[in-house]
């Protein structure tokens, strides 16, 4: 009676062992994430504080793209409805937007963050314009020089909230 009492106590230790295991399962472990962090980890195997500070940004933001691109790209077309935006893929598309003052033409725009660093590269704006002929809504050529306006909006502002990330 004595070893069915030992049997039974090394089964339900060994149960209540295999069960805290598997709750552990999926977790990061704290000192793994504060060195990843503050970039020790990364330094050591080639990348830099900043790009470990870029990346803890972008984990901790949960989005797959640079965040300060992607903020910065929301904030600039703020004033056009927004179709569909993808954090995961870095797309954003806005819906029509026609001016009050010009009501005869209306705007689209397509931005594309295309890394997770802060660079100018890795951003790509495509801008489409519609005029409105005979009561439908003609394709016209947009000035490359607005998409580049547009692009450079973005970077200044994506600038200005890194700039104000590494004050605090």
């Amino acid at each position: 009676m004595t070893t069915k009492r030992y049997v039974a106590a090394f089964a339900a230790l060994g149960l209540a062992l295999s069960l805290s295991a598997c709750a552990g399962m999926g977790k990061k472990d704290a000192s793994y994430s504060s060195q990843q962090s503050d970039g020790k980890i990364l330094g050591i195997f080639g990348g830099s504080d900043k790009d470990a500070k870029a990346a803890a940004y972008n984990e901790q933001a949960g989005i797959g793209v640079n965040a300060y691109l992607w903020r910065a790209s929301l904030d600039t077309i703020s004033f056009m409805p927004l179709n569909s935006a993808d954090p995961w893929g870095g797309v954003i598309i806005s819906d029509w937007y026609a001016n009050p003052q010009k009501p005869d033409e209306r705007f689209k725009t397509t931005i594309y963050i295309l890394d997770s660093r802060l660079r100018a590269d890795a951003l790509n704006v495509s801008v489409y314009k519609q005029v409105q002929q005979g009561g439908q809504w003609i394709d016209a050529d947009v000035s490359q020089q607005t998409q580049l306006d547009i692009e450079n909006a973005i970077l200044t502002r994506a600038r200005e909230l890194r700039l104000s990330d590494v004050k605090n």
